[in-house]
C-alpha cells in the first residue's frame, strides 16, 4: 500500500534524522522528555492504517528542519547558560535559569545586607520618650546609640552618615569577592539586589528613625547615596591597586569625613585609619577563601559567639601596633 509505506518511512526518517530528541541525545542534551516526544509523534505522525490521499501528502510532510535547528540552538543555549550561572545558584537549585538566580540571588543578598548593616547599626532611644528632643551634632545631623568597635574603638560616631559608610564599606568588600563569579551577568544580578537592600533599608531608617515623611525628600537622599555608592566602589579599587596609603585616605574621606580632628576636637588618630586598612586588607584575603556558597555561614557570627569575618580582630591591632 503506497500510502503505508510512505508512512512508515516519514516515521522512520523522523525518528533518525529529524526528531529534535535523537538529535540531542547525540548532544547528551535533554531538549523534549520522552512523555512529550511519544505525544509529538502521536499528535503529527500519520497513522499507518488510514490511507494518505495524494494531495494531503505535502500536508503531513515532516517539520523544516530550521525548527528543529532551532530547538537545538536554543536547547545549547541553556546548557552554556547553565555552565556559566554561578555555583550560588547551583548551591540551592540543582538546574537554575535566568529567572531562578534572580530569586536566590535577591534571598541571598539580603542575609548578606544584613551582616553588613549589622556592623554599624544604631539606635535613637528619645523616640519611645514623649516628648524628648533628639541630640543634634556640630553638623546637625541626628546623633543616635551605637555599640561595636567602629563607635567604641574607632570613636565614630553613631549617625546615619557613619551608618551608610561602613555599610558601604562591607558591601563593597563583598562586591570583591563576588566579582569572581562565574560569569559577569551573574555579577551584575547580585550587586543590584545588593544596592537594592541598602536602598530599601536607608529609606526605612529615613521614615522611622529620622522623621522624614515625605517620598520626595527620601528619593532626593537616596539618589545622593547612590552616588556616594559609586565613588565608593572607585575609591577604594583605586587604593587596592595603588596601595595602603591611597586605600588609607579613602577610609578616611568616607568615615572620618576627611576631618583633621576628632568628634571631641581632638587631634586626628591615624593608627585607626591604618587599623581599618588592615582590616580590610584581611577580609578581602578571607573572603577569597570561602566558596560564594558559603558567604552568609562565615561573615557573621558563629554558634556560640565566635566571631566571624565581620567584625573586630586583634590581629588587625596587633599588625598596626607591629609597625608603629
Amino acid at each position: 500500500m503506497p500510502s503505508q509505506s510512505l508512512n512508515l518511512t516519514w516515521v522512520r526518517a523522523l525518528r533518525k534524522s529529524e526528531c529534535p530528541q535523537s538529535q540531542a541525545h547525540a548532544l547528551n542534551l535533554s531538549v523534549i522528555s520522552p512523555r512529550s516526544h511519544r505525544r509529538s509523534l502521536y499528535i503529527s505522525a500519520p497513522i499507518a492504517s488510514q490511507p494518505v490521499s495524494p494531495g494531503l501528502v505535502s500536508l503531513r510532510s515532516p517539520a523544516p528542519p530550521h525548527r528543529n535547528a532551532r530547538l537545538i540552538q536554543q536547547a545549547l543555549g541553556s546548557v552554556l547558560h547553565w555552565r556559566a550561572s554561578s555555583r550560588l545558584s547551583r548551591a540551592i537549585i540543582p538546574r537554575p535559569g535566568t529567572a531562578a538566580e534572580t530569586y536566590v540571588a535577591y534571598g541571598m543578598t539580603q542575609k548578606l545586607f544584613e551582616v553588613c548593616s549589622s556592623q554599624a547599626d544604631y539606635s535613637i532611644p528619645q523616640l519611645s520618650q514623649k516628648g524628648a528632643q533628639v541630640p543634634k551634632t556640630e553638623a546637625g545631623e541626628d546623633l543616635g546609640v551605637g555599640e561595636g568597635w567602629w563607635y567604641e574603638d574607632l570613636g565614630l560616631v553613631p549617625t546615619f552618615s557613619t551608618w551608610s559608610q561602613v555599610t558601604f564599606l562591607h558591601m563593597y568588600l563583598l562586591t570583591v569577592r563576588l566579582r569572581a563569579l562565574p560569569s559577569y551577568e551573574s555579577l551584575q544580578t547580585y550587586s543590584r539586589h545588593l544596592i537594592d537592600h541598602f536602598s530599601h533599608n536607608a529609606e526605612h531608617r529615613m521614615d522611622v528613625l529620622h522623621g522624614l515623611t515625605s517620598r520626595a525628600i527620601r528619593n532626593k537622599f537616596l539618589k545622593d547615596l547612590f552616588i556616594q555608592w559609586r565613588g565608593v566602589l572607585a575609591a577604594y579599587d583605586e587604593g587596592l591597586v595603588k596601595g595602603d596609603a591611597v586605600l588609607g585616605a579613602a577610609v578616611w574621606r568616607n568615615l572620618w569625613k576627611a576631618s583633621h580632628t576628632g568628634p571631641h576636637g581632638e587631634e586626628m588618630d591615624w593608627t585607626k585609619v591604618a587599623r581599618v586598612v588592615a582590616y580590610m586588607r584581611r577580609v578581602i584575603s578571607e573572603l577569597s577563601q570561602i566558596n560564594e556558597a558559603d558567604l552568609i555561614l562565615h561573615i557573621g557570627p558563629g554558634p556560640g559567639g565566635k566571631p566571624g569575618i565581620f567584625g573586630y580582630s586583634e590581629l588587625d591591632k596587633q599588625l598596626v601596633d607591629g609597625k608603629r
